[in-house]
């Protein structure tokens, strides 16, 4: 199915070069996410060159966060695969999910819950555990701030 631009939307597309500039990416990583379909433009001109939309550009960006984090383009396709099938809804989750990688693992944030992409299996975020870890921190970082003033009176 191959999409033609229409001149009513001509100044919202972005060629393949200004996406590469602007996300930061190189033409060949675009060309390679385009043929193995990881992102595909969402418009051709007729001569089948790739018009990106802004929300390609945030799918862009969010691929090249993942890739950048350690996840595989094998891992990220995987994980789009199974978020279209686990939420039906979603046509685009790159645009439209929050997604973190923590170590191989791509974690979705999606209303009120996280859960792993591939498996789909939940993760629950024990808000006492980072109630308390929040105030360690609080207390750690108030010892050390009253040994820099003590210092940078006696150093002084």
């Amino acid at each position: 199915m191959e999409q033609h631009k229409t001149p009513s939307n001509k100044e919202n597309l972005f060629s393949a070069n200004q996406i590469c500039t602007i996300a930061g990416i190189s033409r060949r990583q675009l060309q390679y996410w385009d043929k193995s379909s990881l992102i595909n433009p969402s418009h051709r001109t007729e001569g089948g060159h790739g018009r990106y939309t802004f929300s390609d550009l945030i799918a862009i960006r969010a691929a090249k966060k993942l890739i950048d984090a350690g996840v595989s383009v094998q891992r990220i396709r995987k994980s789009i695969g199974q978020l279209k099938h686990i939420l039906p809804t979603i046509k685009k989750p790159l645009e439209e999910l929050t997604l973190v990688a923590t170590g191989d693992v791509i974690l979705v944030f999606y209303e009120d819950t996280a859960f792993e992409a591939i498996t789909g299996q939940e993760w629950i975020l024990d808000i006492a555990d980072v109630h308390r870890e929040v105030e360690k921190w609080r207390k750690k970082r108030k010892v050390i701030g009253k040994y820099r003033k003590l210092k940078a009176v006696n150093g002084g």
